[in-house]
């Protein structure tokens, strides 16, 4: 067992162990899962891609402006690459992209067509999980100042604390003089949220029940996967969609024994035992800005669309991690 292997091992059994038992979300984006989320930006219930998407269409001239030339770009989870092909487009000379991404043939696919359409752009993709710590390519002579791109309201999967962590160890690795372009998931009415997270086609149910079959790849766990049911409920109080897999059967599931243990552990799963796979939170500008702040970063300008259902907000690392800064809106 590999030390990224027992890593995992022990995050799934503290995971597994809580009440309510979770699993990290990360588990949903082995190859099958990115896929599979693709598919889900293009169901008519889920509208944060296509509304990300117009914002930055319309807005792109204005943000590549406000960030200047050979900026090197580094991308949180590059995905299909879309809404970076327009960035790229839209950027004065920009001189390396570097996305950094958990699914390794999606990762590939997108360095090599950026290759393709960007002849004269410095192409360093990584494979790696961004939420632990990692070193970034070196991006070459003549490179700019380096440009966070985290699109998709992937900010909205960590929980608050963490994602204050988060967003602040970003700062510190990026250095200064960086610049974040962050997509952010806004708060909308629950009848608006429930079915983006769980369409009618059931793309998502099979992404979620996905991470049980990338966890049974990964560990040599034994979940059953079809035997769990998929649930998003919108927790107003909370600010959050929870998306669960409920058990629709009696089972028994076994974690295979780590190094010097002889058994497995076993987590029994009565019916309507449900894990916790995901917390998608949705904030307020008022809470983008203060979250931004807290992570030593300061709010420059934020865009949204028509409605307000989504916002992409641009924020520079701050020069002094003393104490909070205000915004310059």
């Amino acid at each position: 067992m590999t030390l990224a292997t027992e890593s995992l091992r022990e995050e799934i059994l503290e995971g597994l162990a809580g009440n309510p038992p979770t699993l990290p979300p990360k588990l949903f984006y082995d190859d099958v899962g990115a896929r599979l989320f693709e598919e889900i930006t293009t169901v008519p219930e889920y509208y944060p891609t296509r509304t990300e998407l117009g914002i930055l269409r319309e807005h792109l001239p204005e943000m590549a402006r406000r960030l200047g030339p050979e900026v090197v770009v580094v991308e949180f989870g590059s995905g299909s690459g879309r809404k970076t092909q327009l960035l790229l487009e839209a950027l004065e000379h920009p001189a390396a992209y570097i996305p950094v991404d958990i699914a390794r043939e999606q990762l590939k696919a997108v360095a090599a067509r950026m290759d393709r359409d960007f002849p004269a752009l410095r192409v360093l993709p990584l494979a790696a999980d961004y939420t632990r710590p990692f070193q970034l390519p070196d991006p070459g002579p003549g490179s700019g100042p380096p440009l966070l791109f985290f699109p998709g309201s992937t900010v909205g999967n960590f929980e608050p604390p963490d994602a204050e962590a988060f967003l602040r160890q970003a700062r510190e690795s990026m250095g200064p003089g960086a610049a974040l372009l962050m997509g952010v998931d806004l708060v909308k009415p629950g009848e608006v949220l429930e079915p983006a997270y769980d369409d009618a086609r059931g793309v998502t149910a099979a992404f979620n029940r996905n991470a049980l079959v990338n966890l049974n790849r990964l560990l040599g766990t034994d979940f059953v996967p079809e035997a769990f049911l998929h649930r998003a409920v919108w927790n107003a109080h909370a600010s959050r969609i929870e998306m669960h897999l409920v058990a629709d059967r009696e089972q028994v599931v076994r974690v295979p024994p780590g190094p010097g243990e002889a058994f497995p552990t076993r987590f029994l799963f009565r019916r309507g035992e449900h894990i916790v796979t995901e917390h998608s939170y949705k904030y307020t500008p008022a809470k983008v800005e203060a979250l931004t702040a807290a992570a030593g970063w300061q709010m420059v300008e934020s865009w949204t669309d028509p409605r307000g259902w989504f916002a992409v907000v641009l924020a520079v690392a701050t020069p002094d991690q003393g104490s909070p800064p205000s915004s310059s809106r």
